[in-house]
């Protein structure tokens, strides 16, 4: 019979606790180890990112905008009264000329507001004949008895000049004499009157026909004013060019004011180009630009900077400064770039993804292997469209990655496969 010992099963569970006690403790160990080292290196397709090398040398300071070229000579035709459209004689895309009817409008208001206004001018006009056929007459009959008048003065001079003589032989009493002096003075004195009666009547006729006269010009000028707008709902372009766009259809009432088309001249354009604000402080009139059209560039130069801002960008316009190309046509999308300065001896790299002028950014720098890249803080300065100044973090030679690293931001440095 077997009798089991003690002191081996002690023996076995303290050899059992030991080996458990060492486990936990190489466990407890590795994992220490393991908090301990830097994560690996995330590894990123050399292919898929864009390496750039510093330089230093000379830099052309540019911006760019999108924008769209736009007639100089604009003319946008209004209703000059109001009226229903008839026809439309003319469809966008044609060649007009000044007197090129576009649009037929209609008011039968108007038209017989002008027909009476033409009755009333005319009737004024007879008035006015009428008024002037009287008032002669009575100049006439005032000059008859202004003529009577003086006629009567010189018969009495003539009897006084007679009587005296014959009154110095004793032939004719001196009282006869005297009768004739009374009746010369009081002839004299109605002649003068006459004389002023016929000049204030001359002032007076005067006056009434001027009256009458404005009267017929104020008629003959509303009847001209509703004759212009009976035919101005003949809508002509008043300039030559293309009609761009035709705002109304056809049975539309429009009312005074309203735009009814557009013409422009298509071979007088300007590029509208549209800056975004935090470059467009810079832009200056009379800065030199380039209008790529896609089929041609374009030298230009900048003529106006609108003040405010839209959306995130200011309007300039660009004078194009030598012929267009085939194909440059109102409304056509274009680049354009406009020279602000040239920098000379300065430090440049192309522009970052994410980099912004007088901002402070971090990039990648590569090893001398060219196999890894390290996180640097960089300090930028001015910029172009595709180069920006770096003053401070990188010294020419230096190799960066340009392309958004946005998902390596965890990580300060990576492999480059």
């Amino acid at each position: 019979m077997d009798i089991p010992r003690k002191s081996a099963a002690r023996r076995r569970r303290i050899r059992n606790i030991i080996y458990a006690v060492l486990g936990l403790a190489a466990i407890a160990g590795i994992s220490l180890g393991l908090s301990k080292l830097k994560p690996a290196a995330p590894t990123v397709e050399r292919a898929t990112v864009w390496v750039d090398t510093v330089k230093r040398g000379p830099m052309l300071r540019q911006v760019r905008g999108l924008g769209t070229l736009v007639p100089v000579d604009i003319r946008w035709i209004p209703a000059v009264t109001s009226g229903r459209v008839d026809r439309k004689l003319a469809q966008p895309g044609a060649f007009v000329k000044a007197d090129t009817a576009l649009l037929e409008l209609s008011n039968p208001q108007l038209q017989q507001e002008t027909l009476n206004a033409e009755w009333d001018w005319k009737a004024s006009e007879k008035s006015y004949m009428d008024l002037k056929v009287r008032l002669e007459s009575q100049q006439l009959n005032q000059e008859a008895d202004a003529a009577r008048v003086q006629a009567d003065y010189n018969q009495a001079k003539l009897r006084l000049e007679a009587n005296s003589e014959l009154a110095k032989q004793g032939l004719v009493p001196e009282l006869t004499v005297k009768l004739d002096k009374v009746t010369v003075e009081e002839l004299g004195n109605r002649l003068q009157i006459e004389r002023k009666r016929l000049e204030i009547n001359k002032e007076s006729t005067d006056a009434q026909l001027a009256v009458q006269k404005a009267r017929v010009e104020q008629l003959r000028a509303v009847y001209e004013l509703r004759k212009s707008q009976l035919d101005q709902l003949r809508v002509r372009a008043g300039m030559q060019g293309v009609l761009q766009l035709v705002a109304v259809d056809v049975g539309q009432s429009v009312i005074p004011g309203s735009n009814l088309a557009r013409v422009a001249d298509p071979t007088h354009l300007k590029a509208e180009l549209k800056i975004a604000e935090t470059q467009a402080k810079d832009v200056q009139i009379g800065q030199t630009a380039e209008i790529d059209t896609r089929n041609g560039v374009i030298p230009g130069h900048v003529i106006r900077k609108d003040p405010a801002v839209q959306n995130g960008t200011v309007t300039v316009d660009v004078a194009l400064d030598s012929e267009l190309p085939k194909g440059a046509v109102p409304d056509l999308s274009v680049d354009g770039t406009i020279e602000l300065e040239r920098l000379q001896d300065i430090i440049y790299v192309g522009r970052p993804v994410q980099g912004q002028p007088n901002s402070l950014v971090t990039l990648f720098k590569l090893e001398a292997d060219g196999r890894e890249a390290i996180r640097v803080q960089v300090k930028l300065g001015r910029s172009s469209v595709n180069t920006i100044e770096i003053m401070e973090g990188l010294k020419p030679g230096d190799q960066v990655v340009l392309s958004d690293m946005s998902a390596q931001d965890a990580f300060n440095r990576i492999r480059l496969n």
